[in-house]
């Protein structure tokens, strides 16, 4: 985190911090989930050690992905688009000229291959509409700009098919940052930009420079500390600061769609949906920020009613848009 020189830290003695009774039942039995133990981060230079902690992440995660429900009307598709792997997701009742256009997260490193056809369903199932699930490249082997390159390569694939208001865009956590970094891109490209972005518990500063960097950290049980060495490994020596490394950097003056951005109180994250909240309103873009009680990084993991809430504005805020 970025300190101001000069200026002490604040001292807090340690504290116990209990699980609220302000949310329901079955949030609080997500809060109350033991911890992990850290796993060490191999040094930049081990792509094998990389790998290895890449393959158990995906690992995790596919499991996970095997316990959601899924209807069994909803239909996925793997297809290649401009050589990138894309997974479209369409559930019953879809319209083919609205797309969803979705980039999953897991610390710029995990969540790619097999099991990106499972999140784009869960995605679909989200949002109610048809999907475009990126299977963007990652590191070690294809770091900085090859997510950008994959995200931007679908994204003019999909205008040549749809108009920029049949489109929206979105991601959570690491896939947030790409949404945004690909908004930046198109838009600096000469692109036309579609018609709003969704960016749930955003990644949106690799810098990791906001508040809740520390008075969040170890709160989470899903995201409880620091992604630095993921940032790093991702970026690849370029300065963790660019707007297309960290959207939150950038002049939202020049253009950007209306945004929807969630995120919770106790999520590492929440620093950056709030500055990118203002930011955006201070570039007099339209934007929401949507914050949950007692969440975390990804709200209750989909278990609670609250998740049910957060979904149910962001379908809301899509079909606003689509209708307009």
């Amino acid at each position: 985190m970025t300190t101001v020189e000069n200026v002490p830290p604040l001292h807090l003695p340690a504290r116990d911090i209990p699980v609220p009774a302000s949310v329901s039942p079955e949030a609080r039995a997500v809060l109350a989930m033991p911890r992990p133990e850290p796993t060490p981060s191999p040094a930049l230079e081990d792509v094998a050690g990389w790998k290895a902690l890449i393959a158990a992440g995906n690992e995790g995660l596919a499991a996970m992905a095997a316990s959601w429900p899924v209807d069994p009307a909803l239909t996925v598709e793997q297809t290649d688009v401009d050589g990138v792997t894309v997974y479209v997701a369409t559930p019953p009742g879809a319209r083919e000229d609205h797309v969803y256009l979705d980039f999953h997260g897991g610390g710029m490193t995990v969540g790619g291959g097999p099991v990106g056809g499972p999140m784009s369903a869960r995605t679909a199932t989200r949002v109610a509409a048809r999907v475009w699930a990126v299977d963007y490249r990652m590191p070690p082997d294809h770091p900085y700009p090859a997510a950008l390159d994959d995200g931007l390569t679908v994204y003019r694939a999909l205008l040549k098919e749809h108009r920029p208001e049949q489109i929206i865009i979105g991601g959570g956590s690491a896939g947030a940052n790409l949404a945004a970094a690909v908004l930046l891109r198109a838009r600096d490209e000469g692109l036309p930009l579609p018609v709003a972005a969704v960016l749930n518990t955003p990644e949106l500063d690799l810098t990791e420079s906001g508040d809740t960097f520390q008075t969040n950290a170890g709160l989470c049980a899903v995201l409880p500390g620091s992604l630095m060495a993921a940032n790093l490994l991702y970026a690849q020596g370029h300065d963790l600061a660019d707007p297309y490394l960290s959207p939150l950097f950038g002049d939202f003056s020049k253009g950007f769609p209306p945004t929807l951005l969630t995120s919770g109180t106790r999520d590492l994250f929440l620093s950056n949906a709030v500055r990118m909240h203002r930011a955006l309103r201070n570039a007099g873009i339209t934007a929401e920020l949507h914050v949950m009680e007692a969440a975390g990084h990804g709200g209750f993991l989909g278990y609670a009613p609250e998740d049910a809430e957060v979904d149910g504005d962001v379908r809301r805020f899509l079909d606003t848009y689509w209708a307009a």
